[in-house]
């Protein structure tokens, strides 16, 4: 199977601005942002999206979502808050087959989000 748009900017082969890394994740700007601080975390291991998720993954899916809070406090917000969001299948938007999170923030974010 090849590799999928974010396991390539893992490995380096796409560049992208890079904002966190571990071994589990990686955290980088959007190159095309929803709001004025808008990052994806993206899980390292390759799991489709969070419903192709397993029991085995809990301990990934756990750290993949403390990191994303950590990633929010370093980008200043954590005081004004943050939104974070997991797209699942094509009427969600998903549009990279790969478990990632959006950290959306910076602004005043409406709800319902659409």
């Amino acid at each position: 199977m090849s590799k999928t748009l974010f396991e390539k900017i893992a490995a380096r082969e796409i560049p992208a601005t890079i904002v966190y890394e571990d071994d589990v994740v990686l955290a980088f700007r959007d190159i095309a942002p929803k709001a004025p601080t808008h990052i994806l975390i993206v899980a390292k291991k390759p799991i489709r999206n969070l419903a192709g998720a397993k029991p085995e993954d809990a301990a990934t899916l756990g750290h993949l979502l403390l990191k994303a809070a950590e990633v929010a406090k370093h980008q200043g917000l954590g005081e004004s808050g943050f939104r974070l969001v997991f797209n699942n299948g094509p009427d969600a938007g998903e549009a990279v087959p790969h478990l990632h999170g959006h950290i959306l923030g910076g602004r005043h974010l409406a709800w319902p989000p659409g």
